[in-house]
C-alpha cells in the first residue's frame, strides 16, 4: 500500500497517524503549523496524552511515522488521505467546517490519481457530499479529473486514553458508498480486523450521525445521573448506590454513570451544540440535547452555591481548587467544570489558590482575567496552605489517596467538597473536616 497522509496534527490527527503507523503502515502527518512539526520532527509533542510521546518515537525510529508542513507531497504520495482537522464551534453553536473545506481544496489543487479521502473529524452530516463537491470542483478548475472516493470514518477516542481507544475499539465505522473504498479501508484497519473488532459499515450520512448521537446520548446519561443526584440529597438517598444498582441492568450498563460537577472537554459540549444546530436546520429539535446543555452548564453553578451555602459564604476566603482539566490524564481545559466553578467563587470575592498536574498553563490564559484571585501552586498540600476549604474538581489519581492529616495541619479552616465522589465520608470527617459530595 502507498503511505497514508493524516491531514491535521492535532489531538485526533496524532493519535490516529501514530497508531496507524504502528499497525506497520507508512504515515505522513501534516499540519500548516511550522513550529509543531519541528517539535514533532524531534520527538516531542504540543498536548498530554499518555503513551504517545513515546509511541511516536518509536515509529519514527523505524521510519513508518514522518511529518511535514508540505501537503502537495503528502497527497501526491498518499492512497487514503485522512482529514483531521478542528471543527470548532462557530458564535451560534454550528460546527465550523472551514478547515476541512480547506484541506479539501488542497486535495482537489494537488490529486494526481485514484484517492480515497476519509473524514475522521466530527462533522455535520452532509460534510462528506460537501467535501466531494469541492474537490471536483477545485479539480475541474485546473482541468484535471481523477476518481477518488469519500469516506467516513469517525473516532471515539477519549482524552487519556486514546491510544487504548484507537487499537481497542468497541467498532470500527465506515461510511461509504464504495466497494472500492470499503476494502482499502478495511486493509487500513486489518490488524483491528483481525482481532475481530466490529466493523459497522454504512451509508457517509449515517456515519456522520453515528458520531453526535453516540456523544450526545453520553452526555445526557451523565446529566441525568446528575440531575438524580441532586434530587438524592434532597431525600436523603444515595445516588453511588441508585448508580450501582441501575448500572447491574444489561440495558443500562455502569458507564458514564458518576455524579460530579458537569461534563466539559473538547467533544460533549461542542458536538451537543452542533447536533442541536443540525435539529434546527431540518426543522427537527432535538429538545433532550437541548435541556441536556442547560442543564448541564446549571450543574456547575449548583456547584459553587453548595460550597457558598456550606460555608456560609465565601467572601474573603480562600479555596482551594484541586484539578483544573476536565478530566484526568489530559491538559485539555476546555470546558472545564473548573473554570466556571472558578469564575463563580471569584465573583463572589472568594480567593482561589490551585493546583493541577497537566492543565495548569492552558487554565492560566482562560483565566487570565481572574489573575489577581488565582494562585498557581506546585502541588496539592502547598495549594492547600491557609485555606479555608478544598474542592475537588478532578480526579486525578493524586488526589484520590492525600495525606488528610498533613492536609487539615495546613488549612485555616477544614471544609472538604468531594466534588466527584472519590473519598469516604467517616475517612475524612475522622480529620476533623466538614465534608460535602455529590449526591450523598
Amino acid at each position: 500500500m502507498k503511505k497514508i497522509a493524516v491531514v491535521g496534527a492535532g489531538y485526533v490527527g496524532l493519535v490516529t497517524g501514530t497508531c496507524l503507523a504502528d499497525f506497520g503502515l507508512n504515515v505522513m502527518c501534516v499540519d500548516t503549523n511550522n513550529e509543531k512539526i519541528d517539535m514533532l520532527r524531534k520527538g516531542n509533542i504540543p498536548i498530554y496524552e499518555p503513551g504517545l510521546e513515546d509511541l511516536i518515537k518509536r515509529n519514527m525510529y523505524y521510519k513508518r511515522l514522518s511529518f511535514t508542513t508540505n501537503i502537495k507531497a503528502a497527497v501526491e504520495e498518499a492512497e487514503v488521505i485522512f482529514i483531521a482537522v478542528g471543527t470548532p464551534p462557530a458564535d451560534d453553536g454550528s460546527a465550523d467546517i472551514f478547515y476541512v473545506r480547506k484541506v479539501a481544496q488542497s486535495i482537489g489543487q494537488y490529486i494526481n490519481d485514484y484517492k480515497i479521502i476519509v473524514n475522521k473529524s466530527t462533522v455535520p452530516v452532509g460534510t462528506g457530499e460537501t467535501v466531494r463537491k469541492k474537490i471536483s470542483q477545485t479539480m475541474k478548475e485546473r482541468g484535471a479529473k481523477y476518481e477518488f472516493d469519500i469516506v467516513s470514518n469517525p473516532e471515539f477516542l477519549r482524552e487519556g486514553s486514546a491510544i487504548y481507544d484507537f487499537t481497542h475499539p468497541d467498532r470500527v465505522v465506515i461510511g461509504t458508498n464504495s466497494d472500492k473504498a470499503r476494502e482499502i479501508m478495511k486493509s487500513v484497519y486489518r490488524v483491528l480486523n483481525v482481532n475481530q473488532v466490529p466493523f459497522v459499515f454504512t451509508s457517509i450520512e449515517t456515519a456522520e450521525m453515528i458520531k453526535y448521537a453516540s456523544n450526545a446520548f453520553l452526555a445526557m446519561k451523565i446529566t441525568f445521573i446528575n440531575e438524580i443526584a441532586n434530587l438524592c440529597e434532597k431525600v436523603e438517598a444515595n445516588v453511588q448506590e441508585v448508580a450501582n444498582a441501575m448500572g447491574k441492568d444489561g440495558r443500562i450498563s455502569p458507564k458514564f454513570l458518576h455524579a460530579g460537577p458537569g461534563y466539559g472537554g473538547s467533544c460533549f459540549p461542542k458536538d451537543t451544540k452542533a447536533l442541536v444546530d443540525i435539529g434546527k436546520k431540518y426543522n427537527s429539535r432535538l429538545t433532550l440535547i437541548e435541556k441536556t446543555i442547560e442543564a448541564n452548564e446549571s450543574q456547575k453553578l449548583i456547584m459553587v452555591e453548595k460550597i457558598k451555602e456550606a460555608m456560609g459564604g465565601v467572601s474573603g476566603k480562600t479555596l482551594t481548587v484541586l484539578g483544573l482539566s476536565f478530566k484526568p490524564n489530559t491538559d485539555d481545559v476546555r470546558e472545564s467544570p473548573a473554570l466556571t466553578i472558578i469564575e463563580g467563587l471569584i465573583s463572589s470575592d472568594a480567593k482561589i489558590q490551585t493546583f493541577d498536574p497537566q492543565g495548569m498553563e492552558e487554565a492560566k490564559w482562560r483565566l487570565q482575567k481572574y489573575e489577581s484571585s488565582i494562585e498557581y501552586l506546585n502541588d496539592e498540600y502547598e495549594a492547600s496552605i491557609g485555606s479555608d476549604g478544598i474542592v475537588i474538581v478532578t480526579e486525578w489519581h493524586q488526589f484520590r489517596n492525600m495525606d488528610l492529616g498533613k492536609l487539615s495541619k495546613e488549612m485555616k479552616d477544614k471544609y472538604f467538597f468531594d466534588l466527584r465522589n472519590v473519598y469516604d465520608r467517616n475517612h475524612v470527617e475522622s480529620f476533623g473536616f466538614n465534608y460535602y459530595s455529590v449526591g450523598k
